[in-house]
């Protein structure tokens, strides 16, 4: 333990083996040991006692979309970092598409990376787009450190990222499967959305009637009989309909390869309190029931939804139309996801422990980030210090996210997220954040100099 830094104590620490008083040994950026609650501090380290608060490894957030190059009026790199941090979040994955170019060739990674490195407040890894006409480029993203592949079976609402058909899926997977690499699926099935009743204006039932069940039942049904056919590794994103979880929880009993993440948006609000041309509300798939939510929550209870991501969406505040048919769908919730999820959580019988596994260390094993997602030795020192029983009302104006739209203002939570440390440095104090000193990962979980 000479190596010794500093050492973070808390009666509450959470680490795979369950909550107890620790005292957490920090050496390098990493994690050296966990100790017993009262052990000596080495000589030359620091002390940082955090009391009552929870020390918990700091969240995984491997669907965001930052927007960054090319539409940064709606998010950027800086912003989306910075609300991350804010949140408890240390470690985000960004979307291959709503940005300019798309992250669909080695050139446009490049291109991402260049824009973020300065920028980034916590660490940024980066997923590759499956479209249409680049089969030939997915082996060079792979090579290039992408940690999979984002495709949509329905169109995606911005040109520059075509959905594929089911010819085109098989291609791509197949060629994905090759690889060693994993499909992540915007499962909505077109035929099903174009035969659902298509009505524009203000009411959210109109809207959720156009985007139906059967639309991602009927996708997830298919990508499955696919990922079984190819011995592929797939992961359905967002999941909204809870129809659609015996279908998920059969194939993984038969041992086809298939994950599953949903959202706080789906977990926590539901479309019978969506006021008509509240559209900030609206995403897609949409907020369904409280009877469809209820079991959402059941099949995180049971596994067969393995995380939860937030599925960031941010736009500019006009794109924000009140007709549901013609506004941006995406839900802003990057710096409330923790405090949103643990509010729900807490009133359902859930424990912190479980919010830690489905916000951190699932997402982390979903991306093979092996260094995050666990307060254990040799693991980055990535934390986030939460006050669980302390409540606060969500202020857009207070948000760090480039344009103050959500669909929590309002709303009061539970969680006060202390602050934020990355490898072993604080980032983020009571809404007080430092310069950027995050690093760019590649699919290792390396980071991108060090390659």
């Amino acid at each position: 333990m000479s190596n010794t830094e500093l050492v973070l104590r808390s009666t509450r620490v959470i680490t795979p083996q369950g909550t107890r008083a620790a005292s957490v040994a920090v050496a390098a950026g990493r994690i050296e040991a966990v100790l017993p609650y009262d052990a000596e501090v080495p000589a030359g380290a620091r002390l940082t006692d955090f009391g009552d608060d929870v020390l918990l490894p700091g969240l995984v957030d491997t669907h965001v979309h930052v927007n960054d190059p090319g539409r940064t009026e709606w998010e950027g790199f800086w912003t989306a970092t910075r609300a991350a941090a804010a949140g408890g979040i240390t470690t985000l994955l960004d979307m291959p598409l709503n940005s300019l170019p798309p992250t669909t060739t080695a050139a446009h990674l490049r291109t991402k990376q260049d824009v973020a490195r300065s920028k980034a407040h916590i660490d940024v890894g980066f997923w590759g787009g499956a479209i249409p006409s680049n089969v030939k480029d997915l082996r060079p993203l792979y090579d290039a450190g992408v940690f999979g592949f984002k495709c949509f079976l329905s169109p995606s609402g911005v040109e520059e990222f075509p959905e594929l058909d089911q010819e085109q899926l098989a291609r791509s997977l197949a060629e994905i499967a090759g690889l060693g690499g994993l499909l992540i699926v915007h499962a909505e099935d077109p035929h099903q959305l174009s035969d659902a009743p298509q009505r524009g204006g203000p009411a959210y039932a109109d809207f959720l009637a156009s985007r139906p069940r059967a639309a991602e039942n009927a996708a997830i049904e298919g990508l499955i009989a696919l990922a079984r056919r190819l011995d592929a590794r797939v992961h359905v994103l967002h999941l909204s309909s809870s129809d659609a979880l015996p279908l998920i929880a059969a194939a993984k009993r038969e041992g086809i390869r298939v994950t599953v993440e949903s959202c706080p948006h789906f977990l926590t609000l539901t479309a019978e309190e969506v006021p008509d041309g509240a559209t900030e509300f609206k995403c897609c798939p949409p907020i369904r029931e409280a009877a469809n939510q209820d079991a959402l929550w059941a099949g995180l209870a049971d596994g067969t939804i393995d995380c939860i991501v937030s599925d960031h969406s941010p736009c500019t505040t006009d794109l924000k139309t009140p007709d549901f048919a013609q506004a941006w769908g995406g839900i802003s919730s990057l710096q409330l996801g923790l405090p949103a999820i643990w509010t729900a959580a807490r009133g359902r019988g859930h424990s912190i422990e479980d919010v830690v596994r489905w916000m951190s260390t699932a997402p982390a094993e979903l991306a093979g980030l092996t260094r995050k997602g666990a307060i254990e030795a040799g693991r980055d020192a990535d934390f986030a210090v939460l006050a669980p029983d302390e409540t606060f009302t969500v202020d857009p104006a207070e948000l760090f996210h480039r344009n103050q739209v959500t669909a929590y203002a309002g709303r009061t939570l539970h969680g006060v997220v202390r602050s934020t440390w990355l490898r072993g440095v604080r980032i983020a104090s009571e809404g007080v954040l430092t310069e950027p000193t995050g690093r760019l990962l590649e699919r290792d979980g390396l980071p991108h100099a060090a390659r």
